[in-house]
């Protein structure tokens, strides 16, 4: 049985101060509080506004809009972890796919073709780490080793196509030597295929991010609820409504930051998808089978 901690629970409680939506937005929430300050300053104590304003019903607004902000939201955070859950499935069915080809380049090859053995093997290496570089779209070239150095790649063109290029070749020249059969060759074909399929379908979350005009909208949307908040909160509330209004924010705000921050899962943020980590595993499980 495993044992509660409940410190570990409550430690991102306690801890809140060093999140990063609380971070990014902490000058935001100084300038609403102070804003929302002033507000209470202008209606209570300038125009000395009292119960029977109608200023004070501008909170049944709130009532109305309330649904449809967190109709927008709810809608926002699930688009963008449906992004980020698919990038992850696809860098784990990458993983699955080096394994199973691996494994049948293993079993299919006889114990004279190490030089190919070797070869294959530093290919299925290089693939994962070129994916990486090409979704960061980093220009630094991962180093070529082995028998991988005489290998002429392209900057101007696409290298992971180029690397699965180099792949397909080299098995079919395996087939052109009768190293492998024909029923081998169409069995190793689907995997080596994959590979390109998954680029494709990363390249598809990369480079289709969410309509501006749709990010823009909520982010108008939380900014125009929460400042018109202290309008009708500061009768009821008074200066309770500074904080009162500073936390809506922050809960409104943070789920559009998070949403924001996870619909990219190609990056180097602390929540976006360790790559190089899965890109490691890829190789080390492909080098214990092949080498």
């Amino acid at each position: 049985m495993i044992a509660y901690n409940s410190k570990e629970w409550l430690r991102p409680v306690y801890q809140f101060h060093k999140a990063d939506t609380f971070r990014k937005l902490f000058p935001m929430l100084i300038v609403m509080a102070m804003y929302c300050f002033g507000i209470h300053m202008l209606e209570i104590h300038y125009l000395k506004l009292g119960q029977n304003s109608h200023i004070k019903n501008i909170t049944l607004m709130h009532n109305l809009l309330g649904f449809a902000i967190s109709m927008l939201l709810v809608f926002r955070t699930n688009t963008a972890y449906d992004r980020w859950w698919e990038g992850r499935k696809l860098w784990g069915e990458l993983v699955n796919k080096s394994r199973n080809l691996a494994v049948k380049l293993y079993s299919m090859l006889p114990p004279d073709a190490a030089n190919h053995r070797e070869y294959i093997s530093k290919l299925m290496q290089f693939f994962p780490q070129q994916l990486v570089q090409h979704l960061l779209k980093e220009t630094t070239r991962v180093e070529l080793d082995g028998e991988l150095k005489h290998l002429a790649f392209d900057d101007k063109k696409h290298l992971p196509t180029q690397t699965i290029l180099h792949l397909q070749q080299r098995v079919q020249l395996l087939y052109n030597q009768n190293i492998i059969d024909g029923y081998q060759l169409l069995a190793l074909t689907p995997d080596i295929n994959a590979y390109l399929d998954i680029c494709g379908a990363a390249e598809r979350i990369k480079n289709t991010p969410i309509p501006y005009t749709y990010t823009s909208f909520i982010k108008k949307f939380i900014v125009f609820y929460v400042a018109t908040l202290p309008l009708g909160f500061v009768f009821s509330l008074g200066l309770i409504a500074v904080p009162v209004v500073v936390f809506i924010f922050y809960v409104l705000a943070s789920l559009e930051l998070i949403a924001e921050d996870i619909e990219d899962p190609f990056g180097t943020d602390s929540n976006d998808l360790p790559m190089q980590e899965l890109a490691n595993i890829i190789a080390k499980n492909v080098a214990d089978v092949l080498n």
